[in-house]
């Protein structure tokens, strides 16, 4: 009997105290997720996951309980878990992206925030989107993305830019991880060769946001943020081929240097070497090129899991195009046309978040590119040096979230034209405050201002304001105005001054180009009985230009003129889009936006040429379980343009027609780690040269050999040149390929 209570005394105490331990990995797409909250329900404790993704909870006692997960742009989820002794316990999750447009962003505020939760109106695309229709670079990945466009400058060397809301391309500036990399002489081919396999996701800001960056952030900005390489996958290779001639490589390869670093690194490499002259102008149709870029970028892990970054890029492009029977031998010559660009550069920026118990981050950049070019007969050679160096310090002060910063901007610019006389050297130091105040859930409101100083243009402050209402949990509305600026690089930007044979005319001293921007945007989210979801938002915009420098080609057909507008510019309109995921495995993305660019000079208002009045665009997917099939179809839609002519005599259409590039791709994901997919691009068979006789104008004499001018200048008709016209190419509104199939594969390795 004494041993029988001896057994029961024992037994007791470790049923009623044992003690267990609940475990797991959290993950999306298979890669861990650092940071997460993980939390049991009806008690205290909470915990959040390490840099593998793993949580853990011990010295639980038996019983049920409920584990709930949750993280900043996936949706939540819990589990309910019965202990019945001493034991471990696993459970893991697998996050999967929340279509409620809950992602975390950077852009609008220059710190991390929820996209709900932001003052400043951010769209979000992430790789998964821009796979729907693969491309080789991102200048063309953006042609989906409604409101901006990529815009072709040049049928000869396919030079182009991003257009946002109607406003030509060097008013968008471009970032990389917030630095400015791309601008100036980049933005004509530094949007190449950025690898995809480092992509994380893009953020657009559509409308001024020269408070925070400054110039070139005047119609809106596009930052372009790479993968972490403690998240990337061990290796993935992405290669793609069409039945142009086209080839895409991109590689990625993470490593880890012990538990000092991490390192991811990518390589893109694009060769198209087939000439085509489907339009029988014995032009090509397409550049042709030949490129690679390397990029790297290593995470340094430190104490309190502060961040130091480091990354850098290379980059050589051998691109021309001209007449079919162009080779290098006749670079620079006059006997065969052609336009033959060299670049090369190199990139290095980073972060570096200082040790101290507040939040002081130091980013810096420098680029240095060097393009050797030849239009022609004429030689264009170009240096251009960037370095940038930024200090931010974000500070909490009771309901203020406050932002102070302070950059310097290097720029270094030189060229073999007559404009430049010698180097240009600017140095540009700036201060900016920012503070968002919030009165409650459902009011905030975000003040800011910039201060720059520039050698050439002197003061230049930029005020900023936004307003957010949180009607509720699905309507949100935004108010956001501010002003902006620009600082003007003719020769950097406009490409036509280099190609054709017009005359570039500055006819003034340039002042810095000002804008004041108001626009409201509009948000909802739509939950329905049966699980769909529906994101509308909805934004209507209204941008003013003073000192407006618009390139005027139709004062003399010869010229491209220059001057300060005596007038003003103006750019309004309004955009929908829409994400519709439905429980029947379809998802859509639609857009939509209406837009009025003209400008208004001697009381004559006019559109800006090469500005669409309509554009849409759509991405529809669905999956096909049984057969490991995904279909996508994507597309835009673009209305009227006016055209740029060179004179009466011209029998081009001075507007362009309604038009559209339609695309298909299908996916086969039945193997582990491994896609199959292929499909067609541009299924309507579109291209610009429908409806008209020409697309170059006097294709036949590229050096103007045989034109005839009058004793003012002007070209004159004769039998050979009736309708009194100059080579030149920029008549160009859209891609010149036709149909076309393409073939792919990716590889990832987690």
């Amino acid at each position: 009997m004494k041993n029988l209570i001896i057994f029961f005394c024992t037994l007791f105490p470790s049923f009623f105290f044992a003690q267990s331990t609940i475990k797991g990995t959290v993950t999306a797409d298979g890669m861990p997720l650092q940071h997460v909250n993980v939390s049991l329900k009806k008690t205290n404790k909470t915990t959040i996951t390490n840099a593998d993704g793993l949580y853990s909870f011990k010295n639980l006692a038996p019983g049920s309980h409920e584990i709930a997960v949750s993280y900043t742009g996936f949706t939540s989820e819990s589990r309910n878990i019965s202990i019945a002794d001493s034991t471990e316990v696993i459970v893991d999750f697998n996050l999967k992206e929340n279509n409620s447009l809950d992602e975390v962003v950077i852009t609008g505020t220059m710190k991390p925030v929820s996209r709900l939760e932001s003052p400043v109106p951010v769209e979000v695309y992430k790789p998964v989107f821009f796979k729907k229709n693969p491309t080789a670079n991102i200048f063309e990945a953006l042609q989906n993305v409604n409101g901006v466009r990529p815009q072709l400058n040049c049928n000869v060397c396919n030079t182009g830019d991003i257009h946002i809301n109607g406003l030509e391309g060097p008013y968008t500036l471009v970032l990389i991880d917030g630095m400015p990399i791309v601008s100036g002489l980049s933005t004509v081919y530094g949007l190449s060769g950025i690898p995809s396999s480092l992509l994380e996701r893009i953020e657009i800001v559509k409308g001024p946001a020269s408070s925070l960056y400054g110039s070139e952030a005047v119609g809106g900005l596009i930052n372009i943020i790479t993968k972490n390489p403690k998240n990337a996958s061990l290796f993935s290779a992405d290669t793609f081929t069409t039945d142009y001639g086209e080839l895409n490589v991109d590689v990625g390869i993470k490593a880890n240097i012990g538990k000092t670093a991490s390192v991811l690194t990518g390589i893109n490499y694009f060769n198209y070497d087939n000439p085509i002259d489907n339009n029988n102008d014995n032009f090509t149709d397409l550049t042709l090129q030949d490129r690679i870029s390397i990029f790297q970028k290593w995470n340094i892990n430190r104490k309190r899991n502060k961040l130091f970054s480091v990354a850098g890029r290379l980059f050589y492009e051998d691109r021309w195009g001209g007449e079919m029977q162009w080779e290098k031998k006749y670079r620079g010559g006059t006997e065969v046309y052609g336009e033959s660009i060299y670049t090369k550069r190199w990139e290095l920026l980073g972060a570096y978040e200082l040790p101290f118990a507040e939040k002081m981050l130091f980013s810096f950049s420098y680029t240095d590119h060097d393009q050797n070019s030849v239009y022609g007969e004429m030689p264009y050679m170009a240096k251009q040096r960037i370095g940038f160096g930024q200090l931010t310090w974000d500070k909490k002060i009771n309901k203020h979230d406050l932002l102070f910063g302070t950059a310097l901007r290097y720029n270094y610019y030189n060229d073999n034209t007559p404009a430049t006389v010698k180097e240009d050297i600017n140095w540009i130091p700036s201060l900016f405050v920012q503070d968002e105040f919030k009165f409650n859930k459902k009011h905030k409101i975000l003040l800011g201002a910039r201060y720059d100083y520039n050698n050439n243009n002197g003061s230049i402050f930029t005020p900023r304001l936004a307003y957010k209402w949180q009607i509720n949990e699905t309507n949100i509305l935004r108010f956001n105005t501010g002003t902006g600026f620009r600082i003007v690089n003719l020769f950097t930007e406009e490409h036509a001054a280099l190609t054709g044979s017009r005359e570039l005319i500055v006819m003034e001293e340039l002042k810095p180009e000002r804008s004041f921007n108001a626009n409201l945007n509009y948000l909802k989210k739509i939950y329905t009985n049966n699980g769909n979801f529906i994101g509308l938002e909805t934004t209507a915009w209204y941008t003013r230009f003073s000192n407006s420098i618009i390139p005027d080609y139709e004062t003399n057909p010869n010229q491209i003129i220059y001057k300060n507008l005596n007038g003003y510019a103006i750019t309004k309109g309004i955009s929908t889009n829409m994400d519709m995921v439905f429980n029947n495995g379809v998802k859509m993305i639609l857009g939509a936006t209406y837009m009025d660019v003209s400008k208004t000079e001697n009381n004559t208002t006019t559109q800006q040429i090469l500005t669409e009045k309509i554009s849409a665009t759509w991405a529809v997917s669905y999956r096909i379980n049984k057969l490991f099939l995904d279909i996508d179809y994507t597309g835009n839609l673009y209305g009227p343009m006016r055209l740029p002519l060179l004179g009466d005599l011209d029998p081009r259409k001075g507007y362009s027609a309604t038009w559209s590039i339609q695309n298909i791709q299908f996916t086969f994901n039945k193997f582990k780690n491994l896609e199959l997919y292929a499909g067609v691009k541009n299924i309507l068979n579109w291209t610009p040269n429908e409806g008209n006789p020409f697309i170059i104008a006097r294709a036949n004499d590229p050096f103007d050999k045989n034109v005839q001018y009058d004793t003012n200048g002007n070209v004159q008709a004769t039998p050979n040149n009736p309708y009194a016209l100059t080579f030149d190419p920029s008549y160009v509104y859209g891609p010149n390929q036709r149909i076309r199939s393409f073939f792919g594969l990716r590889y990832t390795l987690k």
